[in-house]
């Protein structure tokens, strides 16, 4: 038998950076994402498994369990994510609806999957909102709608599974990443949104990725229905 941690969106920004720091602290993963020439590419560097995943095909979520029949999980990290912006006068039902069945329902079905398996290990659960569910930003009510969903999930999951499963929630501000590209690529852009930070620069994916790794460790066992900015203060301080 032994004990994995399974890192959804593991090629991603955070993601590649959380998977790095779990192997380097000796942790057994599972790298899982839809993309399979970048998960075999991290698999070979990190020397791990992957699973190649759809998480908008709800019956391969269900599957997925039977991948880990013989292996005790540990914790489980959904780094999935997007970005979904649009003034709310073009916002439609399906908008809300895709965001959703992206960053929310997946999560809970892997927890329903899983939740037996993370009890009897005292296992634990991360997740990720946006700074935006608790800063006001124009255009962002896709996304802060659905993200603020992920933070009432986090805080009903953790009373409801204490004292033996611990669920969190990191709440990131803008990362330099694959999804925020398109909103980086342009200079003033990126130097504006550095110069909103407090810390005065954007984030890093291993920056939310440290937080990650230390919610999931026995380090932080006593940390339980959180949800964590890691944002460069972005969220009390600007």
């Amino acid at each position: 038998m032994s004990g994995k941690y399974l890192i959804f969106g593991a090629t991603g920004s955070i993601g590649s950076n959380l998977s790095k720091m779990m192997v380097t602290k000796k942790k057994d993963i599972q790298l899982i994402g839809r993309d399979e020439n970048s998960l075999k590419s991290l698999s070979s560097e990190l020397n791990c498994k992957y699973s190649v995943i759809d998480v908008l095909d709800e019956q391969s979520i269900k599957s997925l369990k039977n991948e880990f029949d013989e292996h005790d999980i540990y914790g489980i990290a959904y780094c999935v994510g997007s970005i979904d912006l649009k003034p709310v006068r073009a916002v439609k039902k399906d908008d809300f609806l895709k965001c959703f069945e992206l960053n929310f329902f997946p999560i809970v079905e892997t927890i329903k999957n899983f939740q037996d398996n993370l009890k009897k290990n005292r296992g634990s659960i991360v997740m990720f909102s946006t700074v935006a569910v608790q800063r006001g930003f124009a255009n962002h009510s896709i996304i802060a709608s659905v993200k603020g969903a992920i933070e009432g999930l986090t805080v009903s999951l953790a009373a409801e599974f204490a004292p033996n499963i611990r669920v969190n929630c990191i709440a990131p501000s803008l990362i330099k990443s694959k999804i925020a590209e398109p909103i980086l690529k342009n200079k003033l852009i990126a130097e504006g949104v550095a110069k909103a930070h407090p810390l005065k620069r954007i984030g890093e994916g291993k920056d939310a990725a440290a937080m990650a790794q230390f919610l999931l460790s026995e380090e932080s066992s006593w940390i339980t229905g959180q949800i964590i900015g890691v944002d460069g203060g972005r969220s009390k301080l600007s």
